[in-house]
């Protein structure tokens, strides 16, 4: 039996944002979408980073008059975190433990994002084992 890999786990629909959007758009963006958080593009399309709920509401707490004007630029992780889509299960969840991540991008052969895998993936790995 083949051992399942990242690509077997991940959503293999890739969302971003752009780094320009302002909170409430990302609010509204991840609400709509049932995120919890997105890769970051900037204007040329290349990947700066990521934000999640956390970041969002981080910001809202510190000050949140001034959400309407902050950008997703100013409150994203300025990194990406990738995996290469045959990594294994235990690949994944390592990656995310070491580095204390929720998501992780999932990369084909070229280095371009094929997908993104999240914490949530990984419990639904455990439910289907019990099922």
């Amino acid at each position: 039996m083949r051992p399942i890999t990242a690509s077997d786990l991940m959503n293999p629909e890739v969302l971003a944002v752009r780094d320009n959007m302002t909170l409430p758009e990302l609010a509204s963006f991840l609400t709509e979408n049932e995120f919890s958080g997105a890769p970051v593009r900037d204007r040329d399309g290349n990947l700066v980073g990521v934000v999640s709920m956390a970041d969002l509401t981080r910001a809202l707490a510190e000050s949140p008059a001034a959400s309407a004007e902050t950008r997703v630029a100013d409150v994203m992780t300025p990194k990406v975190y990738t995996i290469a889509a045959d990594a294994s299960v235990s690949e994944v969840a390592s990656a995310m433990l070491d580095n204390h991540l929720h998501r992780l991008l999932v990369t084909g052969s070229d280095g371009e994002p094929v997908g993104i895998v999240s914490t949530s993936d990984l419990l639904g790995l455990m439910i289907d084992e019990d099922d």
